[in-house]
């Protein structure tokens, strides 16, 4: 057995590492999961850094990995003839289900390998050592990727020396400035570049609160605040009771969708709960579409709220008894008609591709309709655009699993099944069972 605390130390025990395989990886794995935790306080100390190199050099490895899958794919492509983009696509498609990734990380992480491995030698040298995170090269490659691929080598050679002994922020500084002392046009065009990426995101947040963040140019940013200071700032000298925060937030609300912030009109928002959780006082939990699930009281308590503004309207989608599977339906058409399509973005509500958590955007057919697949609830699921456009590469496949689950096998042969369909619903309560030897003759 490796000595894995020891195991940087020693020229034998890297070679070794280069020589395992999946195998012996996973092995590795195991070895490190019943590291003893019995030792002095300078053991402990000395097999957390040496545990954390290990952690570095191990993601340094599948960065190398990846551009051999990448190389390998493209090479595939241009032998066949099909687009060398597309079998990109597939490359970023492996890597999330391989790392257990999003598409949108994963493709990140693909772009990452392919620079360390041509542009930034030193910092990929110092990455495989274990002595920086991924994320700390990632810095690295982000404030340097508006310069040439000279000046970035000049960058990462400046920087080579000092990456181990600088926070995250201080190496990202660092580069952004050496990067604008090399090229400062560049990196002043970047900046006018970005005002298109300007957007308006949310996610979920705990207690049934959810979090929308805008992303803005610098002078629209602060004004977008300073306007909502100022207003809750004048309506708190006048006396109004609610903090700072609260009334800058309802501000935020009332000048976006024309309403305060107990009643917002016109805007269609969707629950997903039992008629149990509805009217009968049961607790379990409804889904909020777009944000998650939710506890039945919160939604109880919207659906009231909207009833007195006579907005709460109940559209039934039936499931079966105890297990939630929505009742299938069916049509001969090669699309998903509308109402199919709004009965899977109800149930799906994001991509079902496994670790990708996007909403979806597209109703894909899961065994594709050139192939026999009918357009059917049970042979329909709810994509992302990326992922929707990935499975469309050579050597995937996808097939209906149990549960409503989704099985895809990429071009290696690799098997994936996306999470079970998780629709809120009641379980059963009771079980009637019938002794027919009671039952007379008659």
């Amino acid at each position: 057995p490796l000595a894995i605390e020891h195991l940087f130390e020693y020229d034998e025990g890297m070679e070794v590492l280069a020589r395992l395989d999946a195998i012996a990886l996973s092995t590795l794995v195991v070895a490190v999961a019943r590291l003893s935790t019995e030792s002095p306080a300078a053991e402990l100390v000395d097999r957390l850094r040496e545990l954390e190199n290990l952690k570095n050099a191990a993601a340094a490895a599948q960065t190398r990995l990846t551009v051999a899958l990448r190389q390998l794919r493209e090479g595939e492509a241009r032998a066949a003839g099909a687009p060398v983009k597309k079998a990109v696509a597939g490359v970023v498609a492996e890597v999330a289900l391989a790392r257990r990734e999003s598409p949108h990380r994963a493709a990140r992480l693909v772009g990452l390998a392919r620079v360390l491995d041509q542009e930034l030698p030193a910092t990929m040298a110092a990455f495989v050592a274990g002595r920086i995170t991924e994320w700390r090269a990632s810095l690295i490659a982000r404030e340097t990727a508006c310069i040439s691929r000279a000046d970035r080598l000049r960058v990462d050679a400046e920087l080579a020396g000092q990456l181990d002994a600088l926070s995250d922020r201080e190496v990202a500084a660092r580069a952004r400035c050496a990067a604008y002392a090399l090229d400062a046009q560049s990196v002043v065009e970047r900046a006018a570049r970005a005002e298109a990426d300007r957007r308006v995101t949310i996610r979920p947040a705990p207690d049934s609160m959810a979090l929308v963040s805008a992303l803005l140019p610098v002078s629209l940013g602060v004004a977008v605040y300073a306007a909502l200071k100022r207003t809750a700032d004048g309506l708190r000298a006048a006396g109004d009771p609610r903090g700072l925060g609260q009334a800058m937030a309802d501000t935020l609300v009332s000048r976006v969708t024309g309403g305060d912030a107990a009643t917002v009109a016109g805007v269609e928002v969707q629950l997903v709960m039992s008629d149990q959780a509805l009217l009968a006082g049961s607790e379990t939990p409804a889904r909020f579409v777009g944000y998650g699930p939710i506890p039945a009281g919160v939604a109880r308590r919207l659906v009231a709220a909207a009833s007195r503004e006579n907005r709460a309207w109940v559209r039934r989608l039936y499931a079966s008894p105890g297990t939630g599977q929505l009742v299938a339906m069916e049509s001969r058409r090669r699309r998903f008609p509308a109402g199919m399509r709004n009965f899977l973005a109800l149930r799906d509500e994001v991509c079902r591709t496994p670790w990708c958590g996007a909403p979806m955007r597209h109703a894909d057919h899961i065994v594709p309709r050139a192939a026999g697949g009918p357009t059917t609830l049970a042979n329909g699921q709810g994509l992302c655009e990326r992922c929707n456009q990935a499975k469309e590469s050579r050597g995937w496949m996808a097939r209906p699993g149990p549960a409503g689950t989704v099985i895809t096998t990429t071009p290696t042969g690799h098997e994936y099944r996306s999470p079970e369909l998780a629709v809120p619903h009641e379980p059963p309560r009771w079980e009637i069972t019938v002794d027919l030897r009671h039952l007379s003759a008659a």
